[in-house]
């Protein structure tokens, strides 16, 4: 049977309201866990029903750092970032830099793993996995690569190995935070500021760059949507 996720597009928003909206989800969810975990199985009819969300969003030009990334990887300082328009924060997911921006999907999966009885490593695959499925929608095929996280494009040919999706997530009580960016429309030249992923021999690309044209965003996000469902064995509430 499949599990049931709230999913919500919350637009072009400000990188730091869209965290603080991510935390206050994290902390309603964690909540029903809580009292979850004391009700005892004789009394399995007193518990709350689980919630899950996964946020759809495009931000402002903004980078931002891992908690274990090198910040030697951000190429500009303050008054630069100022001239780009640009923001930078320093965050609490895996990975090193990455950079967001419009034309982007960007997916924040608010989730209890144990409801789809998913391992971290085994719920970062699956992300990649929806990934590839869409963009083979587009005839482009998309594979992992060993060590990095995130979707790649020739990932056995030197010199032109390059990402279309990066990943970085937080989990904590088992509840995901953060997730992944997805290049669509993406203006590239702002990955020029940053070692992108902390990767120096290595490119990014977007589907418009790869097929030669501007794509439809909202038929790309329904195509992922449904990737999504696929790969998780979920579905799509009404949003909340």
């Amino acid at each position: 049977m499949a599990i049931m996720v709230a999913y919500k597009d919350i637009g072009n928003i400000d990188y730091q309201e869209a965290w603080d909206y991510q935390e206050k989800i994290f902390d309603q969810v964690l909540g029903i866990k809580r009292y979850n975990d004391k009700i005892s199985d004789e009394n399995i009819d007193e518990k709350k029903a689980w919630e899950n969300y996964i946020l759809f969003c495009e931000h402002p030009h903004v980078y931002t750092l891992g908690k274990n990334g090198d910040e030697q990887n951000m190429l500009l300082d303050y008054i630069q970032l100022q001239a780009e328009n640009a923001s930078f924060y320093k965050i609490n997911r895996g990975g090193d830099i990455t950079y967001h921006g419009p034309g982007q999907i960007v997916g924040y999966p608010i989730i209890n793993l144990q409801n789809f009885d998913l391992g971290v490593k085994t719920y970062v695959r699956s992300l990649e996995e929806a990934v590839i499925l869409t963009i083979a929608e587009y005839g482009i095929i998309g594979d992992r690569l060993d060590g990095a996280t995130g979707v790649w494009l020739d990932k056995g040919v030197p010199g032109k190995t390059r990402k279309i999706c990066a990943i970085g997530v937080r989990v904590s009580h088992f509840i995901t935070m953060h997730g992944f960016a997805f290049n669509v429309n993406t203006d590239l030249t702002y990955f020029n500021h940053i070692n992108p992923c902390g990767f120096v021999d290595k490119g990014v690309t977007s589907l418009a760059k790869e097929l030669g044209k501007e794509m439809d965003i909202e038929e790309v996000k329904m195509k992922l949507k449904a990737n999504i469902a696929k790969v998780f064995n979920l579905e799509f509430e009404v949003e909340k």
